[in-house]
């Protein structure tokens, strides 16, 4: 009875359009209140005792340090690097939007800051080159989703912390998977952009060295960050946190003092922007832990666990099976939520059939950063959409190619550890 009613409830909520977070504090709230003898103090209690951890500070220095490279000039010579690299060849723009969104994605670790910082510049742009508006906006949506799988991503950071899983060890890992993403998309977009005939973005065919070395040059600071950020956690110089916050200063000190782009009013802007984002962020988080608490409390994980290994004994089936159900969840409730929630109930389920829990946090990620551009929720579409002024319709439409793409990647990093695993490795 407990469990209908939290479950109840919480689709409830969800079906008449109550926001997530309160979805899932309500449905915590009504199953304490109606089915146990618990005081109902406990959700407030969990809701913020949850915030009270050291990992979790690195999601709004990460936010933070997103938004200020975006605003300090750093976006903007990572596109004329990507522009020099790919720009030349059949499709240019949208390689380039591609090619941009990987390497703002090992800066920021966020899917929707990556969009908005480089579909901004590059929808318009291939509108005006006379791309499908669609097509437009699809690209830099899909390619945003791998802000959450290459480090440092804000979703490893939270996996890390609820499944006590090293961020480090998530980080190397997510390098391979986050580049197999990258590529595949890169190769859809090519073939699209053969078959309607899309020119490359600059009037030159030929790949020119020089031009390479000189936008390398002008983008040496914004490429130093990653190297900063994860060379620092693998060299023990500094925690994730503390990376975080060293990403934040080093932004600074290259959007106002190199780039000469930062001025009071876009740190005053930057830290607004962060502040309506995490705010946003911790709520989900704080009531998602409440939810997750009564379901551990009431042995759900357990009992789902339970369920699934005597469905089937084959790890293959038991893995085949969580990635459907991860599609499926990503299509409706937002990353953050779903990694809070289905942490503690997917994660025994896979190591009590073999799987490691770094690969496990890979896969999650990965699956739900598909869900950044499936309907309904799709938050990366929401964005494209509205920064390239592209109806949802068209974006959603031109996105299929790509998700497929995506779900084919998402099997082969799932049935093939290696691809996770091998650079892990190198942190244990």
């Amino acid at each position: 009875m407990t469990v209908a009613i939290l479950f109840g409830v919480f689709i409830l909520c969800f079906l008449i359009g109550v926001p997530i977070a309160i979805s899932l504090g309500v449905s915590a709230l009504a199953a304490i209140w109606f089915g146990t003898d618990l005081p109902i103090s406990l959700i407030a209690q969990k809701a913020f005792t949850s915030l009270d951890s050291f990992p979790l500070l690195a999601i709004p220095f990460f936010i933070l340090a997103g938004v200020l490279m975006g605003k300090g000039g750093i976006s903007k010579r990572l596109l004329d690097l990507a522009t020099a690299l790919v720009g030349w060849m059949t499709g240019g723009l949208s390689l380039v939007t591609i090619v941009a969104c990987m390497f703002f994605a090992a800066i920021a670790g966020s899917g929707p800051a990556t969009v908005a910082a480089i579909g901004g510049f590059m929808i318009p742009a291939m509108i005006a080159r006379n791309y499908d508006q669609g097509f437009a906006s699809a690209v830099p949506a899909t390619a945003g989703s791998m802000g959450v799988i290459i480090p440092p991503s804000i979703p490893l950071v939270l996996y890390g912390a609820i499944g006590n899983v090293s961020v480090g060890a998530l980080f190397m890992a997510g390098i391979l998977p986050g580049m197999l993403v990258g590529i595949a998309i890169m190769l859809t977009a090519y073939f699209i952009s053969k078959a309607k005939g899309y020119k490359p973005s600059e009037d030159k065919r030929t790949f020119d060295f020089k031009d390479v070395l000189k936008a390398l040059n002008e983008a040496k600071w914004a490429l130093l960050i990653p190297v900063i950020i994860l060379g620092g956690i693998y060299g023990g110089i500094f925690t994730p946190t503390e990376a975080a916050v060293t990403a934040v200063v080093y932004a600074l000190i290259v959007g106002i003092f190199i780039y000469k782009e930062l001025d009071f009013k876009a740190i005053y802007d930057s830290f607004m922007e962060t502040i309506m984002i995490n705010a946003t962020t911790m709520i989900i988080i704080s009531f998602s832990v409440s939810f997750a608490f009564f379901m551990t409390l009431e042995q759900i994980p357990n009992s789902i666990a339970t369920y699934l290994t005597n469905l089937s004994s084959n790890p293959v089936a038991i893995l085949f099976i969580v990635i459907l159900f991860l599609l499926v969840v990503g299509m409706f409730i937002d990353t953050i939520s779903a990694l809070v929630v289905l942490t503690p109930i997917l994660l025994p389920v896979v190591t009590a059939v073999g799987v490691d829990p770094i690969h496990f946090g890979i896969i999650l990620v990965v699956a739900l950063a598909i869900g950044f551009v499936t309907p309904p929720l799709g938050v990366n579409l929401f964005v494209a959409s509205s920064v390239g002024k592209v109806s949802i319709e068209k974006t959603t439409v031109a996105v299929i190619p790509f998700i497929i793409v995506m779900v084919l990647c998402l099997i082969l990093i799932a049935f093939i550890p290696q691809l996770s695993m091998w650079m892990a490795g190198f942190t244990q």
